[in-house]
């Protein structure tokens, strides 16, 4: 039970790294075309508290995955990270109003039922 919690706690922390990421990325504009301007974009990117909450929280989740690891299978465990899939998706429709499409709903089906298929066998 221990090892699904840290599965569920490294696919929560990685839909959070990419929702973070792309709201922090979003807010901060286009990539300027000027090297200088490139720099001090990145530098202040990279310094901002969200930014370093991602990069903290993908340090995490490789912590927590690496301990289900131990004591699950891999071929169990890995499936269920496609999960972030499915949230990313709906959370990124909801938050960023991203388009919701026919073909994201079939892929991310497909992927459900591709991790219900492979915790079966």
């Amino acid at each position: 039970m221990i090892a699904v919690a840290l599965l569920v706690a490294t696919v929560a922390l990685t839909v959070f790294g990419q929702l973070a990421f792309k709201w922090r990325i979003d807010d901060a504009g286009s990539f300027p075309p000027d090297t200088g301007e490139r720099v001090r974009f990145l530098a202040e990117l990279a310094l901002d508290p969200w930014v370093i909450a991602v990069f903290a929280s993908a340090l995490i989740a490789s912590i927590t995955y690496g301990v289900a690891l131990s004591r699950l299978e891999l071929s169990f465990a890995y499936p269920f990270m496609s999960l972030s899939f499915v949230f990313v998706l709906v959370f990124s429709v909801l938050l960023f109003s991203e388009s919701l499409t026919v073909g994201k709903v079939i892929g991310v089906a497909l992927i459900c039922t591709g991790v219900i298929v492979s915790s079966w066998a």
